[in-house]
């Protein structure tokens, strides 16, 4: 059975996760040997490990992944990069802070995507076997770290721009 919409969707959503995971391994790269590289780190990780869910979840649809979305998403995460540098004395600047807000909205849109297929699992068979509860608690457990690091940031850039 084809289902475009179903396809959009989650082509959409690998596509931001690739875009974020690049996004993430050049701030580690920026970061490296400062705390916020190991938040990276594992920030980097969890959303490999979900992005390998959602790529099993394709191939036992049989939804091929999107070349062009991919490549969509790689040209935006590059053109984000010239904001994402550090001041010379080493704290963030505010592309740090605007970076983790995406990210905020990536996961939330992540949960969003785990807690629509969990609706739809009621009703269809081949997606009986997906723990989307799981997904989602993930997601938002991620959410909750990444806004955490993006308040603390802000208390730190924001009283400095003032």
């Amino acid at each position: 059975m084809r289902n475009d919409n179903l396809a959009t969707y989650l082509n959409d959503h690998l596509a931001g996760s690739v875009a974020a995971v690049k996004m993430i391994e050049h701030l580690i790269k920026i970061y490296e040997g400062r705390p916020v590289e190991q938040f990276c780190k594992k920030l980097c990780a969890d959303i490999n490990s979900d992005q390998t869910e959602l790529r099993g979840l394709m191939r036992s649809l049989e939804i091929k992944e999107s070349s062009a979305r991919k490549a969509g998403a790689w040209v935006a995460e590059k053109f984000s990069r010239p904001k994402l540098g550090r001041r010379s004395e080493g704290t963030e600047e505010v592309g740090f802070l605007q970076a983790l807000e995406g990210l905020v909205l990536g996961i939330r849109g992540k949960e969003g995507l785990w807690r629509a297929l969990g609706e739809v699992k009621k009703s269809w068979l081949k997606l009986q076997h997906f723990d989307f509860e799981r997904l989602e608690k993930r997601a938002i457990e991620q959410g909750g770290r990444v806004e955490a690091k993006r308040l603390e940031v802000a208390r730190e850039i924001l009283v400095q721009l003032s």
